[in-house]
């Protein structure tokens, strides 16, 4: 019996086959194999095809299946996890009518600021645990005002992850994990945020059904079936966002428990099972893919948008034709700290942690004497874990300790540095694991479809790679950095 699972991220969509009964990969496929398009018609704007999502859906299915022996009549389940807080418009006839606004376009900051003025901000974070924000809702309000005639043509609204369930089954629906990552879910009153639906003018028959986040989320239809050369029928039976899956692919599903990502955008993302907030919602709490009205379980998510863009950036643009392992060598060659260079890595629109603010990415301290190309990468590499590390600082006030960080072994984790420096400067404990994003959906969907007949069952095969300790003579260097790189932060805020 096999499992499905599908990552759809800003670069890429991955297909993931799993062995349910071993939990073991049987093959795997990433498509495109250079970064999707991020379309930027204005600065601060970021928007893709939805269509181009479901071609490599197509092409990495395709790939995967190519490469092993099987019946699909055997593949049990899909589970699709996918990036947060886009926008996708449908007309009546299912068909999208603009490119996704995605979620590192800032365009809406100035509606959630508005409208969390005219609501009142006590009363947005007591209902929605967050601001608006530059999230779905908020997008979708630019559309109104900016597109009206395209707006008056939408029937549905949909998270990316909701757009390639409907490609798969033909129907429109979500979670409510779904509906409080696009700040459309009130926790007080365990609904529908009808107080700001009303306030920015929408209609409730705009939003998708729910439908639970593990269990009948549809069936591939006989049309997506043929497309994806799988048997028709089978079940979607998992959906969640990246975070909150990434959290859930970790096992990271109790109080206390705390994941960790570092792909396009980094993110550290802390459980709780009470209503917490940040005042300033520089960090966002979410519905958890476990949440129960019994057992309920919240997601607070820390993110920097300028994470891995910022390497792969530097591989493009400034490594001289290097691939991620050779800039990690040559990263390793510069000592802690990069003799006093200090990069912002705060390039990729608007950032929560910073209020919304879009300061830009920035190089401070470059001496053209001292530093070479290692001393860049490595400034650069210990930037991101540095902005992660201003967001703990936020963590902490919420009083969400974090101790020991569970991280796939994977991305920006892969390499020496960023891992050591992430525990230097926090304190904590990284324990790395063997799955990722893809393979969380894949257990997701044999959860949901029956297949594991609860969540300890579900991570059959599941293992720590490497454990990552603070190392006593590095981590006086690497505070030392940190405050360096504080000061930069702060001269430009």
């Amino acid at each position: 019996m096999y499992l499905i699972g599908y990552d759809s991220g800003t670069s890429s969509i991955k297909a993931t086959l799993m062995d349910a009964q071993t939990g073991t990969v049987v093959a795997s496929a990433t498509s495109p194999k250079k970064e999707m398009e991020i379309i930027a018609k204005q600065a601060g704007w970021a928007e893709q095809d939805p269509q181009g999502w479901w071609d490599n859906v197509k092409n990495a299915t395709a790939e995967m299946l190519a490469s092993v022996d099987i019946d699909t009549a055997d593949i049990k389940a899909i589970g699709i996890t996918y990036q947060m807080h886009g926008l996708v418009c449908v007309d009546k006839n299912k068909e999208v009518l603009r490119p996704s606004i995605i979620w590192c376009d800032s365009r809406a900051v100035p509606y959630g600021e508005k409208a969390t003025t005219a609501l009142g901000a006590d009363h947005c974070l007591e209902h929605l645990l967050n601001y608006p924000g530059n999230f779905t809702a908020t997008k979708l309000a630019w559309v109104k005002e900016n597109e009206p005639h395209l707006f008056d043509k939408i029937d549905k609204i949909m998270l990316p992850g909701d757009y390639l369930a409907m490609k798969m089954t033909g129907e429109i629906n979500t979670t409510e994990s779904g509906l409080s990552e696009g700040i459309l879910w009130d926790f007080k009153c365990k609904q529908i945020a009808n107080f700001l639906m009303n306030h920015l003018g929408f209609s409730n028959d705009i939003l998708p059904s729910i439908v639970p986040t593990f269990g009948d989320q549809g069936e591939l239809s006989a049309a997506a079936a043929a497309e994806l050369g799988l048997k028709a029928g089978t079940k979607i039976a998992y959906r969640a966002g990246d975070q909150p899956n990434n959290a859930f692919s970790l096992n990271v599903l109790e109080p206390g428990e705390v994941a960790a990502t570092a792909g396009t955008s980094g993110v550290v993302y802390g459980i709780g099972d009470k209503p917490t907030y940040d005042s300033k919602s520089r960090v966002n709490t979410f519905v958890h893919v476990n949440s129960t009205d019994e057992a309920p379980r919240n997601g607070a998510l820390l993110c920097v948008n300028g994470t891995g863009i910022l390497n792969s950036w530097l591989k493009h643009n400034a490594a001289g034709g290097m691939d991620y392992p050779e800039m990690n060598e040559l990263a390793g060659k510069a000592p802690i700290g990069a003799d006093g260079l200090s990069i912002l890595p705060y390039g990729n629109g608007a950032e929560r942690t910073l209020e919304n603010k879009d300061i830009g990415a920035a190089i401070s301290g470059l001496n053209f004497n001292t530093h070479n190309t290692g001393h860049m990468l490595r400034a650069a590499q210990e930037g991101i874990v540095f902005a992660l590390n201003y967001g703990f600082d936020i963590f902490k006030g919420m009083g969400v300790e974090v101790n020991t960080v569970r991280a796939g072994d994977a991305n920006m984790f892969l390499s020496d540095i960023f891992a050591s420096t992430f525990s230097n400067v926090t304190g904590a404990t990284v324990e790395l694991y063997n799955t990722d994003g893809s393979q969380g959906a894949a257990r997701g969907a044999g959860v949901g479809s029956g297949a594991y007949s609860s969540f300890k069952d579900a991570f059959v095969g599941f293992k720590k790679t490497k454990t990552i300790e603070p190392k006593a003579g590095e981590v006086e260097q690497t505070k030392e950095a940190y405050l360096k790189w504080l000061t930069a932060l702060n001269e430009k805020l």
